[in-house]
């Protein structure tokens, strides 16, 4: 519901995640442009110069060097952000590990673009996946409306399990196109996201190492404490993740009870109670599946959505719930897993096997590279795996949309 304390605004992806930052009162942005996200730092830029939010916007000359200022930021205890696309993220590579090596809350948008060579500055989601081992949080978006919700859902994720967060969402697909977005007003969001209180500690009085070369075996410090080793650290981090879809799902049901919308948690389905054929996807291909699904119920298909809303961590338990009656998962992977699959597809195998949960699993390969999807290409390949399994098929091949070889 639209009240005057929350208006409705026409905005593009890339305004609505700037929007988003300026309400959660980001203190350090640091950002170097890359198509399609420039937007969202050059919005928040023209913020920050005419006086709309008190933060420090800094330009850097690399992506690297715009996650190693936001590292910095955050250990000495602001709120951070920065953005990037593609060939960005990839330069930033050890930076992103080593952010979450130090568990810093920070928060980046991802407008998703295709990874070079060749170069195309269109969408696919290959981006994402080179970085899905590196530690951080993955959060898929279906619309505008979500970006704006989600981010600022990650500020209070990452400061309360201390792992930062990439929320990811289509480049010109969501990053450019203009939809309906609710803004609540300064004071709602302040009241959900109080100030961040950080979890490093930097006392003059008590100085210490932050990340320094760290040996393979506990050891004890001056004082006589024993400290970690690498593999602990390890461990401790990885334990953060696979607890963080609690605070997840926790965060995104205060979200829903504060502001009247919720997104799912980990993942959510359209029409997928009584589903004997799922459509698997995340971020906006999920809206071209429900009218794809739409078309199959009116063939008489008992078709449904899956929306996987966060990959990382995995949704393992909310998957095999999901899909526990239905007989086909047809999933469209917009990125490789080169050698193998699909990787949402094969993380999907894996997560099901050995769980009761059964049902036969498809992959396709769709949309790489700005490639058109539509929702009758959706609906030939749901057939297509519906009519296999139905003929006793359980495994096939993944197979490519829409690609003309």
């Amino acid at each position: 519901m639209t009240t005057t304390k929350h208006k409705v605004h026409v905005l593009t992806g890339n305004e609505a995640v700037a929007t988003a930052a300026k309400l959660c009162r980001v203190q350090v942005v640091a950002a170097y442009p890359i198509t399609p996200q420039s937007s969202v730092v050059e919005t928040l830029s023209k913020i920050i110069e005419q006086g709309e939010l008190k933060a420090e916007f800094v330009t850097v000359e690399s992506e690297h060097s715009a996650l190693a200022v936001c590292i910095a930021a955050s250990t000495v205890g602001a709120r951070v952000f920065t953005a990037t696309s593609a060939n960005g993220l990839a330069y930033m590579c050890e930076q992103v590990h080593w952010a979450a090596g130090a568990r810093l809350p920070i928060v980046m948008g991802l407008a998703n673009r295709a990874m070079a060579a060749p170069w195309s500055v269109l969408n696919d989601q290959q981006d994402s996946m080179t970085m899905r081992d590196a530690g951080w949080i993955q959060i898929f978006c279906r619309n505008n409306q979500e970006i704006f919700d989600t981010f600022v859902q990650a500020f209070k994720i990452a400061e309360t399990v201390h792992v930062p967060v990439m929320v990811c969402y289509d480049g010109y697909i969501l990053s450019h196109t203009v939809m309906p977005v609710e803004i609540p007003a300064q004071e709602s969001v302040d009241a959900f996201l109080p100030p961040y209180k950080p979890h490093t500690i930097l006392d003059p009085a008590h100085p210490r190492n932050l990340n320094p070369v760290t040996l393979a075996d506990p050891r004890r410090n001056g004082d006589g404490e024993l400290c970690h080793g690498y593999m602990e650290l390890r461990y401790l981090h990885q334990e953060a993740l696979l607890n963080a879809p609690a605070v997840i799902t926790a965060v995104d049901q205060e979200y829903g009870k504060a502001f009247g919308r919720s997104w799912g948690g980990m993942a959510w389905g359209y029409q997928a109670e009584d589903a004997e054929i799922l459509l698997m996807a995340a971020g906006s291909l999920c809206m071209e599946a429900s009218v794809a699904v739409d078309r199959l119920r009116q063939e008489g298909i008992k078709a449904g959505v899956l929306g996987l809303r966060v990959y990382r961590p995995f949704p393992k338990k909310e998957l095999i719930e999901a899909t526990k009656n239905a007989k086909v998962v047809a999933v469209f992977d917009k990125s490789m897993s080169y050698g193998n699959e699909g990787p949402i597809c094969a993380d999907l195998k894996a997560a099901l096997y050995g769980s009761g949960s059964a049902p036969i699993v498809h992959g396709y390969i769709t949309g790489l590279g700005g490639r058109d999807v539509k929702y009758r290409h959706l609906m030939d390949a749901a057939k297509t795996s519906l009519t296999a399994a139905n003929n006793g098929i359980s495994t096939k091949a993944s197979e490519w949309i829409n690609c003309q070889i």
